[in-house]
């Protein structure tokens, strides 16, 4: 081995320890545990596939993963489409431009906790919300936003409001690395407004689109927070989620070997999102040097 080499994985070998402690470890235990009976009050107990049996007859456990991809289509295409429209908007030279940026930005440096009990106010029967539309005429009673079976809805919408900033920065980034002088040819040409946009920023744009939608769809589907402190999976499990699923089953019910195997099917999914960005990236890199 080079010298040079040696001393580049000698820097990484910290870095390696802690992800092998904090992650694969943890990751490898988890696989192991999901075929046990374990209670975490005695040894685990191995039992080999009756857990995954389980869950392929468990009503809960496919409704719970119909409610989660069901989030991840409401919240993923906003989060695509809406961050890219503020960040265009944002990209212009406009009065006090850095306080509209800081501004759409403050969501995300709110801990969850405290935006989704802020927004547990909101949407309460004496919540600003129904108080806005009552003293407008909209409504005569008060609307159980998180008492519904709409509960899942109105939890997206925090989402969405959190998220927005955070993925407005991203696509900024890839807005500023577009040459100006492809927007002043398009402008002799006779493009102009959304045009331009249309035909010069949504293509060479595209690997941020794809890396914001991945990203998006990894974090709607280990949602947690939100239901956690607005709804608790109400009402009627209606916006119960598979880590919610995976919460209640490990530390209410103290199953955790049927969680980890919960927890294991997660892993597959998130895996599947991972590997198919990098195939759709590789190809989007290539289209955009096309493009470019």
């Amino acid at each position: 081995m080079k010298p040079l080499t040696f001393k580049a994985y000698a820097f990484l070998l910290p870095a390696l320890i802690l992800l092998s402690l904090s992650t694969f470890l943890p990751i490898l235990q988890a696989f192991f545990l999901s075929f046990t009976r374990y209670d975490m009050l005695s040894n685990p107990e191995w039992i080999g596939g009756v857990n995954y049996q389980r869950l392929l007859l468990d009503s809960l456990f496919w409704k719970v993963l119909g409610n989660t991809l069901i989030y991840l289509v409401g919240v993923v295409p906003a989060l695509i489409i809406l961050p890219l429209g503020l960040a265009i908007l944002l990209n212009r030279p406009l009065p006090f431009l850095s306080a509209y940026r800081v501004l759409y930005y403050v969501p995300v440096i709110i801990p969850m906790v405290i935006a989704g009990i802020t927004w547990k106010w909101v949407y309460g029967e004496n919540g600003l919300l129904n108080g806005v539309l009552r003293n407008s005429h909209v409504v005569e009673a008060a609307i159980p936003w998180l008492t519904s079976e709409g509960a899942m809805f109105a939890v997206m919408l925090v989402t969405i409001w959190k998220g927005l900033g955070y993925y407005m920065v991203i696509y900024l980034a890839g807005l500023q690395s577009i040459p100006a002088q492809l927007y002043e040819a398009a402008a002799l040409d006779g493009a102009d407004g959304w045009r331009k946009h249309w035909h010069i920023t949504v293509p060479l744009m595209r690997p941020y689109v794809l890396l914001v939608a991945v990203l998006s769809s990894i974090s709607a589907m280990k949602v947690f927070e939100e239901i956690y402190v607005m709804t608790r999976g109400g009402p009627a499990d209606s916006s119960k989620t598979i880590v919610y699923y995976l919460y209640e089953k490990a530390f209410t019910s103290l199953e955790l070997g049927y969680a980890c195997a919960v927890g294991v099917v997660l892993f597959m999914l998130l895996l599947l999102f991972s590997l198919l960005n990098a195939r759709l990236t590789r190809g989007s890199q290539a289209s955009s040097l096309v493009v470019r």
